[in-house]
């Protein structure tokens, strides 16, 4: 009898055991996946967070993307979105990479066509190296797979104001998808041209310092020869392969001529090309200017042996040269911003009294701001070699 109560005792207690033990594991399980529920919630509520802040993060991002454009109204009338901050241009032509050069020559991405001969001397080799899109006009080579490979942010055209100029605009800017400005630019308006493009690209400060140099060297020049009045020289611009073509009174090319002495090529059709007008011999006779200015690449060094110039009056007394052409012809093609210090060449040749230029002193102070280079005296012998009157 004692042995079987000892023995249900003995069953109880483990029986009590055995049941404690589970319970307190179970207790600990629950324990644990409390913890690692615990862990879990506060894991999805940190990536909820995250994602949370991510999606804020792009949209805002998105709202900052849409806030930076701004519409700018372009010489032609045009409203265009562009980006707030511009720092990648392509020109559309050579008169438009001239321009831009000067105020932003970092902020190109291409060229519209290679610089000239020799331009090595005056301009960093980086500047040399840019890619070549092309033109739009004149040309036509335009390559659009090189423009669309340096991604631009806008495409830029300077020039003279065309009737199409609206139509040419937006035709170029539908099939590019690029935001394209026009900006109008005369000899006497291009001052009114770089405070306009310094607008587009917030350089307005170091454009108006460009600007004030053109707006005084064109006001100088121009009051200056207004107190000549009808004394003016008498001259010819010649070029082509013959020296038989010229640039024309009334010509857009012909601005600086015009402004600064009698244009003898009176024409019934000026051309709007840079190659001017063709001529006789016959009829460069008859008008027999007192001085002839031979354009780069043209006949200049041999006029003085050939017989038949050496009929022309300005040809017998030596009253030629030839214009200065690195990087450009100072005079005409393209006709764009070369033309200021072509302006004071011109003027310091045919009026060396009245206007008494240093022109080493002129010519430094031009390449330092359209060029950004600083010009030694030998360059700039090298580059007026042929510049004076024999």
């Amino acid at each position: 009898m004692k042995r079987k109560k000892l023995h249900l005792v003995f069953v109880i207690v483990i029986s009590l055991s055995l049941l404690f033990g589970c319970t307190k594991k179970s207790d600990s399980e629950t324990k644990e996946s409390t913890k690692e529920t615990s862990e879990t919630q506060d894991s999805e509520a940190q990536t909820a967070k995250e994602t949370k802040e991510t999606a804020s993060e792009e949209t805002k991002q998105t709202k900052t993307n849409l806030s930076d454009t701004v519409t700018f109204v372009d010489s032609a009338g045009r409203e265009v979105e562009v980006p707030e901050e511009i720092t990648r241009i392509a020109p559309s032509g050579t008169m438009a990479q001239i321009v831009t050069f000067a105020l932003a020559p970092d902020e190109l991405v291409g060229l519209s066509g290679k610089w000239a001969t020799d331009a090595n001397l005056i301009l960093e080799q980086k500047y040399l190296d840019l890619p070549v899109f092309g033109q739009f006009y004149g040309s036509g080579d335009l390559n659009k797979e090189a423009i669309a490979a340096a991604n631009p942010q806008v495409i830029i055209d300077i020039g003279e104001y065309k009737d199409s100029i609206v139509e040419d605009m937006d035709t170029i800017m539908q099939q590019l998808g690029i935001p394209t400005i026009f900006i109008e630019a005369t000899t006497e308006g291009t001052g009114d041209a770089y405070r306009m493009l310094g607008k587009l690209l917030n350089k307005e400060e170091e454009a108006e310092e460009i600007a004030a140099y053109c707006d005084d060297v064109y006001s100088k020049t121009k009051t200056v020869m207004e107190s000549i009045g009808d004394d003016k020289k008498t001259l010819a611009y010649c070029l082509g392969d013959t020296g038989l073509n010229v640039i024309a009174e009334g010509s857009f090319h012909a601005e600086v001529i015009n402004l600064l002495a009698k244009n003898v090529a009176v024409v019934e059709e000026p051309s709007a090309k840079g190659s001017g007008n063709e001529i006789s011999m016959e009829q460069l006779m008859m008008w027999d200017p007192d001085y002839i200015i031979f354009a780069p690449g043209s006949i200049y060094e041999s006029v003085g042996e050939d017989s038949a110039w050496q009929g022309l009056s300005a040809i017998k007394n030596g009253n030629y040269c030839e214009a200065p052409s690195i990087p450009y012809n100072w005079l005409g093609f393209p006709p764009s911003v070369n033309r200021y210090i072509g302006m004071i060449w011109m003027s310091e040749l045919l009026y060396p009294e009245q206007f008494d230029y240093n022109l080493f002193e002129e010519t430094a102070r031009y390449y330092k701001m359209f060029y950004h280079c600083d010009l030694s005296e030998e360059v700039f012998n090298q580059i007026t070699q042929n510049a004076k009157f024999k």
